[in-house]
């Protein structure tokens, strides 16, 4: 019983140690939605504040986040010198409806997607939206999952202290 618990709180120890050491944006490649492949590392290494938002056509709560913060997001531009990168993890059938819907909502994000789950494998999260902050150095410095209203104010709080550094 002994070596049971002993392995278990050795997994567990060695994950939290894995999860923790996730601190870089992965060295994975996303596409453009004209289907130009982009290594996320080198396009979020250009010393900006950038946020990455994983979401899906499918998904209400993502949807409704990428809204939100897209009544603020010039601001965040101008105020905080900041970009967001909003990338889908629809399948490649569902990325037809990709395009249409963000002509209609037009959000000014880049849009990219994730076609092949190497980003959504290289961060292992489990729901979306998922919403990452990386500093000016390309380090995953906050993340956050869900949405309910208000989140957006959270994230720009982060933002904030980021570029007062």
């Amino acid at each position: 019983m002994r070596l049971v618990q002993y392995t278990a709180f050795l997994f567990c120890l060695l994950l939290t140690v894995s999860l923790q050491a996730q601190k870089e944006v992965p060295d994975v490649q996303v596409k453009t939605l004209e289907g130009e492949t982009v290594n996320l590392k080198e396009y979020t290494s250009k010393g900006k504040i950038t946020v990455i938002s994983l979401w899906a056509t499918w998904c209400s709560p993502c949807k409704k986040e990428l809204d939100a913060i897209a009544d603020i997001y010039p601001d965040w531009v101008e105020d905080y010198d900041m970009e967001l990168i909003a990338i889908t993890i629809d399948t490649r059938r569902a990325m037809a409806k990709v395009k249409p819907m963000v002509q209609t909502k037009a959000w000014e994000y880049t849009i990219l997607s994730d076609p092949n789950n190497q980003l959504r494998n290289a961060l292992n999260f489990q729901a979306i939206p998922q919403t990452y902050l990386i500093d000016q150095n390309g380090n995953i410095v906050y993340s956050h999952n869900g949405y309910v209203p208000g989140d957006e104010y959270e994230l720009e709080e982060q933002i904030k202290l980021l570029a007062k550094k």
